[in-house]
């Protein structure tokens, strides 16, 4: 072959590679996101749309994520499984209701007297949760990203008020996550709930309490119809959503829209944390004015000490059990200690200043 008919071959192969080039970057990636929350759920199920929203605007249209509410694919607490067999690619829900699956998963939600919404970001992104996350979750064909925060969550709805821990006894919650098996351990009896059927499950006496999220969440749901006491914060001081991936669907996608969709995760997260901030402030100004019923209650100390001793146990438990529980809890305790010092001196004290 003459050095012309080379020459002219090469340019030739340069240009198909270029086609071919273009095209892969045009291609188009469809992709399902099953949600926890029913369709047209306030904030917890914004923030799927806002991220499939940006996503597609960031791509130039590369990315198109179709989002199924739990009404559609029928299995609100079984987000996990749909994603990791590939049933769907994406998933927003709560890292801590898979516990019964994998025990590591529940803390990467919120901890039980631990980490507030501001200092768990912080661990997530400079302290190292997010890579222990992914230890977790890596070998579940997952990845898993922080999903938007609730921020401080409300102790939850009584029927009765709690003056001790005698009253706790026996006492029906629907309550997930490392709370839950706290109230096992002073004598409650925790359940877990789809969102669907809490307010029937309350009205019916399925349950005797329960707790949502705050204000924002559980105005609409009706909770103060039916369970007068509202208390206040221990459980859950930064409550944390998931956006699930599966594995194998990743590592198909260009790195330009792994960029892309991390981007998205992280911008919708945030925005799910204002809007929370914001609209749990509107709706308690809401319950106070037309709600005058409602009375919010503190747990006494008594109730507070005995959770916390629990708490304690319990997470001992964990470590001694398993390794990575060890290295995880360790990581959050020491991130914890560390940043609450900040916390205290800063933040508790310009608190102080206003009281």
């Amino acid at each position: 072959m003459s050095s012309k008919k080379i020459a002219g071959y090469l340019v030739g192969v340069s240009l198909a590679l270029s086609s071919v080039a273009l095209h892969a970057e045009d291609k188009v990636y469809r992709l399902k996101l099953a949600e926890t929350w029913g369709a047209n759920t306030p904030i917890l199920g914004d923030a799927p749309k806002n991220m499939a929203k940006l996503a597609e605007q960031m791509s130039n249209g590369r990315l198109q994520i179709r989002i199924d509410s739990a009404n559609k694919h029928k299995a609100p607490l079984g987000v996990f499984d749909l994603v990791k067999s590939g049933q769907y690619d994406l998933g927003h829900s709560s890292s801590y209701y898979w516990k019964g699956k994998v025990p590591n998963t529940l803390y990467f939600s919120s901890m039980p007297f631990g980490m507030m919404a501001t200092e768990q970001y912080a661990w997530f992104y400079q302290g190292g949760g997010l890579e222990l996350m992914q230890q977790v979750y890596e070998p579940h064909n997952l990845l898993s990203f922080p999903g938007g925060n609730s921020d401080i969550q409300m102790g939850g709805w009584f029927k009765n008020e709690i003056r001790s821990v005698e009253d706790l006894q026996g006492l029906k919650m629907r309550i997930p996550g490392f709370a839950g098996e706290i109230f096992a351990k002073v004598g409650a009896t925790p359940t877990n709930i789809p969102p669907s059927e809490l307010f029937m499950s309350l009205e019916r006496g399925t349950i005797d309490a329960l707790e949502w999220v705050g204000p924002a969440f559980d105005l609409r749901m009706g909770f103060h119809k039916i369970a007068p006491y509202y208390y206040t914060a221990w459980h859950e001081p930064g409550s944390e959503t998931q956006f699930l991936v599966n594995k194998k669907v990743w590592d198909d996608l260009p790195a330009d829209l792994q960029v892309i969709l991390e981007t998205a995760f992280r911008v919708a997260a945030f925005d799910m944390y204002n809007q929370a901030i914001h609209e749990n402030a509107q709706s308690w100004a809401k319950m106070k004015a037309e709600f005058p019923t409602i009375q919010v209650r503190d747990f006494p100390p008594a109730v507070l000490d005995a959770m916390k001793k629990a708490n304690q146990e319990l997470l001992q438990e964990q470590a001694q059990q398993d390794p990575l529980a060890k290295t995880i809890l360790d990581s959050q305790a020491e991130y914890l200690s560390a940043v609450r010092q900040w916390t205290d001196i800063s933040l508790r004290a310009y608190l102080d200043t206003r009281e």
